[in-house]
C-alpha cells in the first residue's frame, strides 16, 4: 500500500507514511472487507460511512505538516483509522462523531491497539468542539457544500485546516490556512466523500 499507492504518486513525508506503515487498516474495517483493507479505495464501515482510501487520507494528512505535540480536530472519525494516524504523529486528537454506533466502536478499537490518549465524542461535527479550541489543525471527513465558517473559528492564528468542499459528485479537497485572522485557500485533489450533515446535538465522550 505504502508502496504502490502512496510513494508512487507523489506522497513524500517520511512521518506520514511511517505512521500509515505503522497503522493496521485491517482492524479499522468491518470482517467482511479486511480481504480489501489495504486497496486504493474507499470501505463500507456501517451507518452509511466508509472508510476513506488510502491515499487520499495520506494527501490530506501531508498537506497539515503536523508536528508533534499539535492539538487537532478531526470531523467525522467513522472507524477511527485517521484518528490512530494522528495519534501516531504525535498529534493531541479531539475526534467527533455523530454516528453512536461508530463512536463507540472506534473508542473499542482504537483501545484494544493501545491508542489510549485519544479522545472520541460523539457529536455534532459541523459545530467542532468549541470547548477545547483553538486548535493547531483540523481535519475534516465529510463534505460540505462551502467552508464551514463554525469550523474555521476554532483554528488558531497559523492553523490549517483540509476538507473536501463541494456536491456530492464534484468535490475538491482544501487547504485553509489562517494568515493574520484571515483565511487562505488553496485548491488540492479531487475526491468524493459522504456528505458533513448536523448529527448528535451535544458532544460528549
Amino acid at each position: 500500500m505504502v508502496d504502490v499507492q502512496l510513494r508512487a504518486r507523489g506522497v513524500v513525508d517520511q512521518r506520514v507514511l511511517g505512521a500509515m506503515l505503522g497503522v493496521p487498516r485491517h482492524e479499522f474495517v468491518p470482517e467482511n472487507y479486511r480481504a480489501e483493507a489495504y486497496e486504493d479505495h474507499p470501505l463500507p464501515i456501517g451507518e452509511g460511512q466508509t472508510i476513506s482510501q488510502p491515499y487520499i487520507v495520506a494527501v490530506m494528512l501531508q498537506a497539515l505538516e503536523l508536528t508533534a505535540g499539535n492539538k487537532v480536530l478531526e470531523v467525522g472519525s467513522g472507524s477511527g483509522y485517521v484518528t490512530a494516524l494522528l495519534a501516531e504523529l504525535g498529534a493531541q486528537v479531539f475526534a467527533v462523531e455523530r454516528h453512536s454506533v461508530l463512536a463507540a466502536r472506534s473508542r473499542e478499537t482504537l483501545a484494544a491497539l493501545g491508542y489510549h490518549d485519544v479522545r472520541v465524542f460523539l457529536g455534532d461535527g459541523t459545530l467542532g468542539l468549541a470547548t477545547w479550541a483553538p486548535f493547531d489543525a483540523i481535519i475534516v471527513s465529510a463534505a460540505a457544500p462551502d467552508l464551514p465558517a463554525v469550523l474555521l473559528s476554532q483554528l488558531r492564528d497559523g492553523g490549517r485546516m483540509i476538507i473536501p468542499v463541494g456536491l456530492a459528485d464534484s468535490q475538491q479537497l482544501q487547504l485553509i490556512k489562517i494568515q493574520n485572522g484571515q483565511p487562505r485557500v488553496s485548491v488540492r485533489e479531487l475526491c468524493r466523500f459522504v456528505p458533513l450533515v448536523p448529527g448528535v446535538g451535544d458532544s460528549r465522550e
